[in-house]
């Protein structure tokens, strides 16, 4: 069995997101870092935003898209991983405030 994705997606207060008619950018004022996010992307984001966990988050995606489950959970590891790298997102093991 797959591992679940775990942990809740916070956005740093420095860190500021736009829509831009469907795409997005993420901008880290403190690093003047920036990350351009596609449709898809954007989808992926709202989705980890408004959702009570990574793997809610996951599973609201895996019932949007036609894609298999193992693909997507690559996808969204990997996406979670450039964000936090970025420094635009901080993983947290449960509620917001106390850092994974």
């Amino acid at each position: 069995m797959t591992q679940p994705l775990i942990g809740q997606v916070v956005k740093p207060d420095d860190v500021l997101i736009r829509d831009l008619g469907g795409e997005s950018v993420l901008l880290n004022l403190a690093s003047e870092s920036y990350f351009g996010l596609d449709e898809v992307g954007t989808r992926m984001w709202a989705a980890l935003a408004n959702s009570p966990s990574i793997e809610a988050a996951f599973g609201m995606l895996l019932a949007e898209y036609d894609v298999e489950a193992e693909q997507l959970r690559a996808d969204l590891t990997a996406f979670l991983r450039e964000l936090t790298e970025a420094g635009l997102i901080v993983i947290v093991d449960g509620p917001p405030g106390k850092a994974a």
